[in-house]
This record gives C-alpha cells, sequence and structure tokens, in this order.
C-alpha cells in the first residue's frame, strides 16, 4: 500500500471516529430530550423536573456545573440557590449584573471563553467558594410568548475547552424545554392555589350561608316569643341545632325573680329522632297542616350567682369550655365542680362538656348567660362551635334586652294605666257624692218621715251607682262585657235623671232641658246607662265653661229604636280630637280630665249593640245614641219583669252584683213584683225645664 493511500485511510477512518463521536453525541442528545420530555409529561414536582433538565445540560456540554436563574420581573432581580459545602445559599444578581444578568437583559445567548477577561464578570462567587471560572455558556430562557423568565448559565467546558456553536443550539433547546416546565408548573399551581381558593370561598360562603340562616330563624323564633321562656326556648333550640349539643340552658336576671335558669333536654333535636325526621321531611299528605316540632320543656331552676359553667360564664363575663377529660388532669380548685350537680339529676345524664358564654346588657355588663352541654360529636364542642355561639349570643342579647325593656315599659303602662283609671273613678265618684251630700242636707231639713225615707231611698241609690261606676272602670280595663237588661219605665227613669243632675249643675251655670217625647217603657241596663249620661252631661258642662249654657237630653222613638240625644252650646269638639274621640285617655286640655269618660260611653253602647253618633259644629256639639228595642210580638215576653241578662258576667239581678246594697236589692224586687197594668204618676211632666241655683 502507497503511502498516499494509508494517507486516505488514515482521513478515512479519523473521518469515521468523528462521525461516530457526533453520532453518539447526537444519540445522547436525542436520550436527554426524550428523557426530559418524558419527565415533562409525567412529573409535576418543579424542582426535581429541574434539577433534571441541568443534570442533563451538564452531561451533554461536558461540563462542571449549571446553574438556573429566575427572574423576578416586578424588582427586575435574577434569583438562584447553590450549595457551598453543608449550606445551601441563595444568589441575587440585579438584572444587567454579571453574565446571567446581562443576558436576561439582551434576551440572547453570551459564550465566553475566558471568563476572567471579561468585564461584564463578576469574581465574587469565585472569591467566596474558591472556585476557578473559566469558560462560560448562558442562555436565556423564553416562554411560549417569547418573553424571558431566567437564564440557564452553565461553566467550565471539560479539557479546558470552550463552549461551540453545538453547545449553544443544545443549550437554547434545552432552555426552552425549562421555560416551558417552569410555565405549566406556574400554570399548574396557580390552578392549584385557585382551586384552593375557590374551595375556601365556597366553605366560607357556606358557613355565612349558613349563619345566616341560622340568624334568620333565630330572629323569628325570638320575634314571636312573649314570655322569658319562649324566648330562651327559641335562642337554645336554634343553637343547640346548630352545633349539635343535647341539652342546653338560658340564665337571665330577672332582677325581681333572682337568677333564673331555662334548662331544655335538645334530645328531641337529634338526628334520626321522630321530630328531625319530621321536620327534614318535605312531603306531606295533602290537606294536612304541618304543626312544626313539638315545644320542649323547659325546667325553671332559681341559680345561685357563679353556680355551674353558665354560671361563671356570667360572674366572669367571659366564655367558658369545660370537658370532663380535661378536668381529670387534676385542676382542682373551682374547677373540682364546674357543672352544677343539680343539672347533671334533672337531666338524668352525666354532663361531660360544656360551652357557655355571656349575654352582655347595657355598658357590657352581663345580665345572664347561654350554655349548651354535651356535644353530639365525638371531639366535642369545636372552635368553630365556640364562634357560632359567640355570634348567636349577641343576637340573643340585643333580644334580652329589648325583651326586658319591652317588659318594663308595659309594666310603667300599666302602672300609669292603674293611676289614670283611679283619677278616673275619683273624678266620676263627685256626682254621686255630690247628690247623696244634697240628699243627705235636705233629710236633715225634712220633718216627715216619708220625705227623709224618700231620700235616703235616693241616697242609697247612688251608693248603687258608686259600686256600678267602680265595676264599670274594673271591666273596661279588663275589656269586660257585663250587662243587664230590663224593662225600664222611661219617666221615672228620666224624671231621677232631673233630680240627680240639677245637684251637679248647682253653680255651673248651665240650664238642663229635657224633653221626653216617649213616655213608655224601654229595654236597657238603668246604672249603665245613668253612667252615660253622667257622662255625656259632665262632657257638655266642660265645653260650655265658663259662660255656662244649655245643655238638653231629648228621649224619643227612631222606629223600633230608642234614641237619645244630649246636646250643648258649647264651642264644639276641637278637630285634633274628633278622629279619636272614644279611644283611652284623649282629652282636649280639660283641666282634671282623664279621657275615660266618652271611652266608657262607647263600650255602654256596644254592649247594648247600639250605635252612637257625633255632630259637632261652632254652634256646639250633639251626641245620639240608638238602642235597639226587641219587638213584643217575636220575643216571649218575661214573667212579671222578670230582668234579663244580656250576657251577664256578674250575675242576674241587683242583689247578686258586688257592691249592691240590700236595700236597693229590695227596691228592685219591688218592681218587679208591680203589677204589669200598674203606670207612674200622671203628673210626670213631658217636658221639664230647671235652672241650676247656687249651692
Amino acid at each position: 500500500m502507497t503511502a498516499k493511500a494509508e494517507q486516505r485511510t488514515r482521513a478515512l477512518q479519523a473521518r469515521i471516529e468523528e462521525l461516530e463521536a457526533r453520532l453518539a453525541q447526537a444519540d445522547k442528545t436525542v436520550q436527554a430530550l426524550r428523557d426530559v420530555g418524558l419527565a415533562l409529561g409525567s412529573t409535576l414536582d418543579l424542582d426535581q423536573l429541574l434539577a433534571l433538565i441541568l443534570n442533563k445540560i451538564t452531561e451533554l456540554l461536558d461540563a462542571d456545573r449549571a446553574t438556573l436563574y429566575l427572574l423576578d420581573e416586578q424588582r427586575q432581580r435574577l434569583f438562584s440557590r447553590i450549595v457551598i459545602g453543608d449550606e445551601a445559599r441563595a444568589i441575587e444578581l440585579p438584572v444587567g449584573a454579571g453574565i446571567a444578568g446581562h443576558v436576561a437583559k439582551i434576551g440572547r445567548t453570551i459564550r465566553v471563553k475566558d471568563a476572567y477577561r471579561d468585564r461584564r464578570f463578576q469574581r465574587e462567587w469565585d472569591e467566596v467558594t474558591g472556585y476557578r471560572t473559566r469558560s462560560i455558556l448562558a442562555a436565556p430562557m423564553k416562554n411560549h410568548v417569547g418573553r424571558t423568565i431566567g437564564v440557564i448559565q452553565v461553566l467550565n467546558k471539560h479539557e479546558e475547552r470552550e463552549f461551540s456553536v453545538h453547545d449553544e443550539e443544545l443549550l437554547s433547546a434545552l432552555a426552552t424545554q425549562a421555560a416551558v416546565s417552569i410555565d405549566n408548573s406556574r400554570l399548574f399551581l396557580s390552578v392549584i392555589q385557585k382551586n384552593t381558593q375557590l374551595v375556601e370561598t365556597k366553605e366560607q360562603l357556606e358557613h355565612r350561608v349558613s349563619d345566616l340562616k341560622l340568624l334568620f330563624e333565630l330572629e323569628s323564633a325570638m320575634g314571636r316569643a312573649t314570655t322569658m321562656e319562649d324566648l330562651a326556648r327559641a335562642v337554645i333550640t336554634e343553637a343547640g341545632r346548630a352545633c349539635e349539643a343535647r341539652a342546653g340552658g338560658m340564665l337571665v336576671d330577672e332582677i325581681e325573680g333572682g337568677l333564673v335558669l331555662y334548662l331544655f333536654d335538645l334530645a328531641g333535636l337529634e338526628e334520626g329522632s321522630p321530630m328531625s325526621r319530621r321536620s327534614a321531611s318535605s312531603e306531606e299528605p295533602e290537606g294536612v297542616v304541618d304543626a312544626g316540632p313539638p315545644k320542649l320543656e323547659a325546667t325553671r331552676i332559681a341559680m345561685s350567682r357563679g353556680e355551674g359553667v353558665i354560671g361563671r360564664a356570667m360572674a366572669h363575663n367571659e366564655a367558658v369550655v369545660f370537658s370532663l377529660n380535661d378536668s381529670a388532669d387534676g385542676a382542682g380548685g373551682e374547677w373540682d365542680r364546674p357543672v352544677s350537680p343539680r343539672l347533671a339529676q334533672m337531666l338524668g345524664v352525666e354532663l361531660t362538656t360544656a360551652i357557655a358564654v355571656p349575654l352582655e346588657g347595657e355598658d357590657a355588663v352581663p345580665i345572664g348567660a347561654m350554655a349548651l352541654y354535651n356535644s353530639r360529636k365525638p371531639q366535642g364542642f369545636s372552635k368553630d362551635d365556640r364562634a357560632l355561639l359567640r355570634l348567636v349570643s349577641a343576637n340573643a342579647s340585643t333580644a334580652l334586652r329589648l325583651f326586658r325593656s319591652r317588659l318594663e315599659r308595659e309594666q310603667s303602662e300599666r302602672l300609669t294605666t292603674i293611676g289614670r283609671l283611679l283619677s278616673g273613678v275619683m273624678h266620676d265618684m263627685r256626682t254621686p257624692l255630690t247628690v247623696i251630700s244634697g240628699y243627705v242636707q235636705l233629710m236633715a231639713a225634712a220633718e216627715d218621715a216619708a220625705t227623709r225615707e224618700e231620700h235616703a231611698r235616693l241616697v242609697l241609690k247612688q251608693f248603687d251607682v258608686i259600686s256600678a261606676m267602680q265595676r264599670e272602670v274594673l271591666e273596661f280595663a279588663r275589656g269586660e262585657r257585663s250587662i243587664l237588661v230590663r224593662k225600664v219605665y222611661l219617666t221615672k227613669f228620666f224624671g231621677d235623671m232631673e233630680k240627680q243632675l240639677e245637684h251637679e249643675l248647682a253653680g255651673t251655670g248651665v240650664t238642663l232641658a229635657l224633653e221626653l217625647e216617649d213616655r213608655g217603657t224601654a229595654r236597657f241596663d238603668e246604672a249603665k246607662m245613668t253612667r252615660l249620661l253622667h257622662n255625656l252631661v259632665r262632657n257638655a258642662v266642660e265645653a260650655m265653661r265658663p259662660g255656662g249654657g244649655t245643655v238638653t237630653i231629648r228621649a224619643y222613638r227612631d222606629g223600633s229604636a230608642l234614641a237619645i240625644s244630649v246636646a250643648d252650646t258649647g264651642k264644639g269638639i276641637p278637630k285634633e280630637v274628633q278622629g279619636r274621640l272614644f279611644q283611652s285617655f284623649v282629652t282636649s286640655g280639660k283641666r282634671g280630665g282623664t279621657g275615660l269618660g266618652l271611652a266608657i260611653v262607647k263600650k255602654i253602647v256596644d254592649e247594648h249593640a247600639g250605635t252612637i253618633v257625633v255632630e259637632s259644629s261652632d254652634k256646639g256639639a250633639k251626641f245620639t245614641i240608638r238602642l235597639p228595642q226587641e219587638s213584643a210580638s217575636t220575643r216571649p215576653a218575661p214573667p212579671l219583669d222578670e230582668p234579663e241578662a244580656r250576657p251577664a258576667a256578674t250575675g242576674g239581678d241587683a242583689a247578686s252584683r258586688p257592691g249592691a246594697s240590700a236595700a236597693s236589692a229590695a227596691q228592685e224586687g219591688g218592681a218587679r213584683r208591680r203589677p204589669a197594668s200598674s203606670a207612674p204618676p200622671a203628673s210626670e211632666r213631658g217636658r221639664r225645664s230647671s235652672s241650676g241655683s247656687g249651692a
């Protein structure tokens, strides 16, 4: 073989070796890219993936080490971590500083043959680590939109060679893979974070909705409460259902009644109980109205201050949590018996867990407390239960304060009403007392026994008026109805009225005119109609002060009804009270007025199933009462004027009424025994007119 052939053979052999090396390098590169691709699809651990990419880069580029920097765009800084000995240290570079910072700034790959001759290179880390950097290859990592998100830097090609263009292309390819990995990881982490936030937000919204539903049900239940027990039942029922408690109680400072605990056994609220199954059922048979869960029975217990968990919460104005397992460790002292043994005895179970919160009043001073006992959950009452109970207690405290304020206001109003009623009684009692005083003076001056006997009868009748007045005021205050209807001779009735009113009008400057157009009989309660006319005449006199005037009483038939009108010549009724004239305690500023007179008038008219009409002008006011009269042809006649009770709550005749005198009963009995044919004296006038004289 010639020298030329040998030379060609050696050149061919070198070419083959070079190609084989390139093929091996290509295979190595393909294998590395395949491994990275498989890792991209099989793992979501970014640290593991980047470590794999850096190892492959170091291996493929035959270098000492590779470092990955991530870019913080907001702060414009590069971050990485390296291990120096046993210590992991962070590297932080401003964008534009060092080789890696310059690559991040320009967004292009840089190859450096001798680092110490490049002015961009920073030697500080070599001085810290003792490492000698020779050659450098740095490539930007760009995401799918071409934005630089970091830099991969490879140091020191082996055998003191420099990095080639092929190395640059390979690093750019692997840097792109790393950028894709980082973007995917960030996207995945962002999705996970968003999903976590959505789950947390969903849970928070569910809790808020649950809390709002609880508060709505609590407010609805408390709004229906009419007693303190109802209020406690509403609060403990909703709180016990929400916190899954087996028992609960509400401690209330009832001031005059002291500390009272309303204790409830909540076993009926447990899941699977008949009550819970009925409340959970959404289908009811047609036509059946669900009456709701049965009302929990309350045990009312008088408590001493500071007794038990609930008493401690109120006394110290703080939440108290108790668990039998915790107390078994030997806390001792005050916690030896934190749960009142009476409660366990009344409930019939051992109290193992409890949670109590105070109910705050004005100025954060406790006015009570509420507690739940024996959680149905194995772990006992949780932090969520405590937070929920505090939420319930805040609303319950407000409801309790409002409830107490309402009770205090109602008590004050009752006392005020009683005072006004007594004022009305004292005011109205002046009329019969004046009449009694007049007749007693006449009796003292009368010489014959018959006149004195007549005056005595009239005095006794005024005592009946006082008794009736007392009953009517009490009946009016209680809202009761009591009426005694009987046959009344109108001539005699209005004759007696005239005599009584003469004494009341004396010295007032008021003239009484009586127009009796019907001299027959009518059926009504004589005592109450007397009271009615006295009240109307008294109002008329007040309306005509101080100048005086004329009050006219007229009795006549209006169809089948008896009509009685009382008219005055005053200034009329003020417009501001016309719409509420018959309400209780309405007065137009009269001196000493109570506002009860016309309200009682209206009540008496209503009890007779009658009507009252008011006419008013600047020339005076007129009240017209119409009392329906049953037709004799349509109703059976009572035997010999037997009195008729319709409806009578206080009994039949006058003798059975409270306060009625025996003489009055005898007089009424005598009237009933009078023959039906007997008529009043013929000397009674159809029209009477009298003026008051000075006393």
